[in-house]
């Protein structure tokens, strides 16, 4: 299953590089992850490049006003879209500094929140990568999540 993580614009501060960088290489362990990332420009533009980059996949958007989930639900989750024979991977789509516009939640598979903070969209990029970790190591059993 491909799972494709698809960002506006590349991380400028330091921290979010290395734990892009950090969690896409643990990542690698689990099977095929992309990091992209799409150009800023206008809300509709960028929502226009996250779901062109996201075509034929599952996507999930990242925004303040969804569902929040706890790690075990979000392994429960990976399971479920694993299992989906109509699934053949997962996009995560992550906004720029405006967020998403309107007509790309309305088109979303899922729409999951962080937080109902509003998040810098760098910061969302690393706690994704961190959470879908997390996911996959619950799903093996794997002593790195604790409850």
């Amino acid at each position: 299953m491909k799972w494709r993580i698809l960002a506006v614009g590349k991380p400028r501060l330091a921290f979010a590089r290395l734990g892009v960088e950090e969690y896409a290489g643990r990542l690698r362990s689990f099977g095929e992850v992309q990091v992209e990332y799409v150009r800023a420009g206008t809300r509709e533009t960028e929502g226009t490049l996250l779901w062109e980059r996201s075509e034929g996949l599952l996507r999930v958007l990242l925004d303040e006003r969804g569902k929040e989930v706890g790690s075990r639900e979000l392994a429960d989750r990976v399971s479920a879209w694993e299992m989906q024979g109509r699934v053949k991977g997962v996009a995560f789509l992550i906004g720029g500094a405006d967020g998403h516009a309107p007509g790309l939640r309305e088109k979303a598979d899922w729409i999951w929140s962080l937080s109902r903070l509003t998040l810098q969209h760098e910061m969302a990029l690393v706690l994704v990568l961190e959470q879908i970790y997390r996911a996959f190591s619950i799903k093996a059993g794997s002593p790195y999540h604790r409850d």
